[in-house]
């Protein structure tokens, strides 16, 4: 029997965190969040996570399970995020996916290869982030052309995480990143419904300057001052993300106050528009607008309805 999953996504402050809140009301749910920057503790006003009242309202899984220092994959996320469905089910209640991680999605529904940390692949990481900090992100781009051309193209915006993730793979296992995405993903045993937020690009791009703004507000620049002062380094994996980026070139005097808002906000808008490039790319998504309580509301009904379609197959 094929496990039923609800996936909701969209570009990052589209309003996923609220139509999943309404959803709770509706239906008997579990949140499991794709999200590959909310699973790092005290990462939190950055990466926009569920305040603890929203997190009191419905149960939710992959929050707060790491620490900024420590390795995480999207092929670990497949894994374990299958699992925790099947336990959600187990409870009688519907897994529901929530997130704007393209990969993290599809390693969750569709399977990626398995590629659990192993000692071997710790060093390379290790060796590989030591020439990073030395020579900087422009001679390891063009090794991984040499080696994985397919990755390189994919990987044009030369993000370093997924530079030296890609190298680490050839290393380590001594074939391409580009070519297991291609040969190794195993089907999953999921009966999924996609929905996705559908919002013109003016309102989109309206609601990421004025999260960006109330984000620094809150105190991002502080929030990434405390985890620095844990003793993490600013080159981590899971502080090169938008937001953080900035506020540690704030920190370190190299900006302004208001060139780092600035960049904060162009850079999310980017951000979102290679979201919903990945996105656009699957056909079976239900794209829905309106407000989070008639999105809700419109994914019951859709819900109930495939429900009520799948019985009468099986009947």
């Amino acid at each position: 029997m094929k496990i039923p999953l609800i996936v909701i996504l969209g570009p990052t402050a589209s309003g996923k965190t609220e139509v999943s809140l309404e959803l709770s009301e509706l239906m008997d749910i579990e949140i499991i969040s794709a999200d590959s920057r909310q699973i790092y503790k005290y990462l939190d006003i950055g990466t926009a996570k569920p305040t603890k009242e929203e997190l009191s309202k419905v149960k939710h899984h992959f929050i707060d399970i790491i620490k900024p220092d420590e390795y995480y994959s999207a092929g670990r996320f497949g894994i374990e995020s299958e699992a925790t469905a099947n336990e959600i089910i187990q409870k009688n209640k519907i897994p529901v996916a929530v997130g704007g991680s393209g990969l993290y999605i599809k390693a969750m529904c569709e399977g990626l290869f398995d590629d659990f940390i192993e000692s071997k692949r710790v060093l390379t990481r290790k060796e590989l982030q030591a020439r990073f900090e030395k020579e900087g992100i422009e001679p390891l781009y063009e090794e991984l052309k040499k080696v994985d051309l397919p990755s390189a193209e994919f990987y044009t915006d030369k993000n370093p995480r997924r530079i030296l993730r890609a190298l680490e793979f050839w290393y380590s296992a001594g074939k391409t990143l580009s070519e297991s995405y291609k040969t190794k993903n195993t089907p999953k045993d999921f009966n999924i419904l996609y929905f996705g937020i559908d919002l013109e690009r003016e309102v989109l791009y309206e609601r990421i300057n004025q999260r960006s703004q109330k984000m620094w507000d809150s105190g991002l620049p502080q929030e990434t001052e405390r985890i620095l002062n844990m003793g993490n380094s600013p080159t981590l994996n899971s502080l090169n993300t938008v937001g953080y980026k900035e506020s540690i070139e704030y920190l370190n005097g190299t900006i302004t106050k208001d060139t780092a808002l600035d960049k904060i906000k162009l850079n999310t808008r980017h951000y979102a528009k290679r979201q919903m490039t990945w996105f656009r790319k699957n056909e079976k998504i239900v794209w829905l607008s309106g407000n989070s309580k008639e999105i809700s509301g419109e994914i019951g009904k859709i819900h109930k309805e495939n429900k009520m379609n799948k019985n009468l197959i099986e009947e």
